[in-house]
């Protein structure tokens, strides 16, 4: 990755997980980085589970492929080798490995989907009432298999993605 895309991921991440420890109205701890992996931010639900979403560039520019888009990919408990449950205490019955959910976006569509990821994740939540929330931007859904719907794209992404691969 080049400098100036680190750069720029380091500080969405940041603002998005300031933003999101706001919005979640629950107590959420945000990881520091360690060397080769990223922050992440992560909560216990009303199951008494750790959940957690991540930030990370799935393409971006490099010293070979200046010209690659940069897309972030939001993750939503995915990877579940990447955290520990023991810093939350006796309370955490561990991770939630129930449902899993990634979003890969441009840069500039990660804060605008911010609600929308935070009403996804409540909408899991037992006490939620289930409403549809229309996206910030148009999305498609890429089910990993079928009927699944863990895997959405911006319509934005998945243009910016399919032009680098057709030029």
């Amino acid at each position: 990755m080049t400098p100036d895309a680190i750069r720029k991921v380091g500080q969405l991440r940041q603002e998005f997980y300031q933003r999101f420890t706001a919005a979640m109205n629950v107590p959420v701890n945000i990881s520091s980085a360690y060397t080769g992996n990223f922050s992440i931010a992560s909560w216990i639900d009303d199951s008494y589970r750790m959940n957690y979403v991540c930030i990370y560039a799935c393409a971006a520019p490099d010293a070979l492929i200046l010209e690659r888009p940069l897309l972030l990919r939001v993750a939503i408990n995915r990877g579940a080798g990447a955290v520990s449950a023991t810093k939350w205490g006796k309370s955490c019955q561990g991770l939630n490995r129930s449902w899993q959910f990634e979003l890969t976006l441009l840069p500039e569509e990660v804060l605008d989907f911010l609600p929308w990821v935070v009403h996804l994740i409540k909408s899991r939540s037992k006490e939620a009432a289930l409403t549809i929330v229309v996206p910030p931007h148009p999305i498609d859904f890429k089910p990993s298999y079928p009927r699944s719907f863990d895997n959405a794209w911006s319509h934005s992404a998945g243009s910016k993605i399919a032009t680098q691969f057709l030029s």
